[in-house]
């Protein structure tokens, strides 16, 4: 389908943003140092009614000119083997919620609240290199949890990884149920992302980068 003309360089220019967010984020860790991200549940807020729009731009629904509210942000990534082999073709999914604290999910507390300009949920096929990239806000507290985004990893059609990721400097993390769950230390490293304002944005934009290591090899393509 050949997008609009807006559309296509807005598409486009998140494409570029995406690689400088990835240099700004850092290094990767060395592959014999990955140590697999652990699983955490899925919670009771996965969409049961998928939005229009599941692109990887969750401040825009399909041409609207209204963003979202929140704090923008970029998460990058790769999802990598045990051994560190980039997975291509690896469907990321990501759900949070909105500024206000509400899922996109029809019984979520305060939905009459929820801002109707915000996604809430999207997807992203890696390439070659194993990277992901999505423009989205920072996750906010609701109810007793502490700020964090939901992640599902599918390969071939089939749930590989459901996990969430944690903003580091948050210190309700302490007290949060899941992530006392993660007992190994190194392990819950693994889903503790830091959001770093990048500096020369006018409008206050966050950088976050997180690795997703699976407990699998990449198949080797079949040969004909």
């Amino acid at each position: 389908m050949v997008r609009p003309p807006v559309e296509q360089d807005r598409r486009s220019f998140l494409g570029q943003l995406a690689f400088g967010v990835v240099a700004f984020s850092g290094p990767v860790a060395l592959a014999e140092a990955l140590i697999q991200t652990p699983a955490s549940t899925e919670g009771p807020f996965y969409p049961d009614r998928l939005p229009l729009d599941t692109d990887n731009d969750l401040l825009i629904l399909n041409d609207s000119l209204s963003p979202a509210v929140g704090e923008i942000t970029h998460l990058t990534g790769r999802v990598l083997s045990a051994a560190g082999e980039p997975i291509r073709n690896a469907t990321v999914e990501i759900w949070q919620t909105d500024a206000n604290g509400v899922y996109i999910h029809s019984q979520s507390a305060g939905r009459d609240q929820y801002d109707t300009n915000f996604q809430g949920f999207g997807r992203f096929l890696t390439g070659t290199k194993g990277d992901y990239y999505f423009r989205t806000i920072k996750p906010v507290q609701y109810g007793f949890r502490t700020p964090h985004i939901h992640v599902a990893v599918y390969m071939e059609n089939r749930r590989v990884l459901t996990t969430q990721f944690y903003n580091r400097a948050e210190p309700s993390n302490k007290k949060d149920m899941l992530v006392r769950r993660i007992r190994d230390p190194q392990a819950l490293a693994t889903v503790m992302v830091d959001f770093k304002p990048i500096p020369e944005s006018i409008i206050g934009e966050f950088a976050a980068n997180c690795d997703i290591v699976l407990g699998m090899t990449p198949r080797e393509p079949d040969h004909e």
